[in-house]
């Protein structure tokens, strides 16, 4: 088993990343590159640095104490050389601000397992549980097995958020510990999920048929919670809806508990402004009902509408 789990943030008190109240653990690392990504921070596989000029005191400690010569001070703020720099983490213990700031923290398994028990109380009064997200925890499959298969030990429910794009040993090394399949359909024509994700999408079009067959034949309480966002001009169109609803209803619909529809939105432009990277969607506004309204008419002229949830924030016109 991997001895220790990269991850970006452990979240609790979450209630939508599965049913009830529950801790997310969102993992590091992801195999697809899409372009609205809500989560940056987590694409890359290992520790990196980023800077919240919302923080700075302009002291400038980082840059004295940067052993490579990475950041640079410029007017707009703190420039960050990640060609250079070694991801040592000098800048971020000497900012007495936290401007500077590490982004992956390694946890091995019993300290992890201690930190999300301590809110068992709740996952029994509330029907939650803990989910692994990302990224995409399937690229570190060994220790999300194990966490899982602990957690089920001790009478947690697990959910398994993902894109599904891993090599399908790894999904078959998580199933057996997971009660919640959720699961990322996001373009269903391959050459276009390719341009907006960096990847194809057969893979992942594969290992949901594996994953539902594999449920049918449980032996222990699993279902499927299919996710797509909705980002205008990608993913949010009436053929794309069609088209995923039609293979839902046509492979998974029997095992499939819930379709969710998520509204885009632009809260993440801060993360991206704190990797120094532009956002593709930065200035895009919430969705609108008129927007969302024939998306919907889409997904339940192939689905039946108690599987249907459309979620996010969306304005009125």
């Amino acid at each position: 088993m991997d001895k220790k789990l990269l991850t970006i943030d452990v979240s609790h008190g979450t209630t939508h990343d599965g049913p009830g109240m529950r801790t997310t653990v969102f993992v590091k690392g992801c195999s697809l590159r899409c372009l609205w990504c809500q989560n940056p921070e987590s694409i890359c596989p290992t520790k990196e640095v980023w800077w919240d000029k919302t923080l700075s005191i302009g002291c400038m400690s980082c840059a004295e104490d940067c052993p490579t010569g990475s950041l640079q001070c410029r007017e707009e703020g703190i420039h960050i050389d990640r060609t250079v720099c070694k991801a040592c983490g000098a800048c971020a213990e000497a900012c007495p601000s936290t401007a500077m700031s590490w982004q992956g923290q390694e946890y091995e398994l019993e300290p992890l397992l201690k930190e999300v028990l301590r809110n068992k109380s709740y996952y029994d009064q509330f029907g939650g549980g803990v989910t692994c997200s990302g990224g995409e925890p399937l690229l570190q499959s060994e220790f999300v097995a194990e966490f899982f298969r602990r957690l089920q030990e001790e009478g947690v429910t697990t959910a398994l958020d993902t894109c599904g794009c891993a090599p399908r040993k790894n999904l078959e090394a998580v199933l057996p510990y997971t009660n919640y399949v959720l699961y990322d359909m996001k373009i269903f024509d391959p050459e276009k999920h390719r341009l907006f994700t960096g990847q194809t999408n057969e893979r992942i079009l594969e290992n949901l048929k594996f994953a539902a067959e594999y449920i049918r034949k449980a032996d222990h309480p699993m279902e499927i919670w299919i996710r797509t966002p909705l980002i205008p001009g990608a993913t949010a169109l009436e053929e794309n809806i069609r088209a995923i609803g039609g293979f839902i209803r046509e492979n998974i619909l029997d095992v499939t508990t819930r379709w969710e529809m998520c509204a885009f939105n632009g809260v993440c432009v801060s993360k991206y402004d704190k990797l120094e990277r532009q956002w593709e969607y930065d200035g895009r506004g919430a969705m609108t009902q008129a927007e969302i309204a024939p998306l919907k008419a889409a997904a339940l002229s192939q689905v039946p509408e108690e599987k249907l949830l459309v979620s996010g924030m969306i304005r009125e016109n």
